[in-house]
């Protein structure tokens, strides 16, 4: 289990498309969303054929995100153990 939240500054001219875009990467899940300010929240979580990792990028590669910053992060490798056990 790896998790990992992340504060998004969005181009506000650009926030209604952000947003969208962000929901279509695996893994996000949006927490907060302030248009006027353009600063979202949300968490990647790893799955089935994506990590932590491979979201993150698609997320600083979004046209309109000026900034993505990783401000928590927890991982449990043994959680995942049991949980398949």
């Amino acid at each position: 289990m790896n998790i990992t939240g992340v504060l998004v500054r969005a181009l506000p001219e650009q926030f209604p498309e952000t947003l969208t875009a962000l929901r279509n990467i695996a893994g996000v899940e949006i927490h907060a969303a302030e248009e006027d300010g353009g600063r979202i929240v949300l968490t990647l979580e790893d799955g089935t054929g994506y990590s932590v990792e491979d979201s993150l990028l698609k997320v600083h590669l979004i046209d309109g995100i000026s900034d993505a910053a990783l401000v928590y992060q927890y991982s449990d490798e043994n959680l995942m153990k049991e949980m398949t056990a």
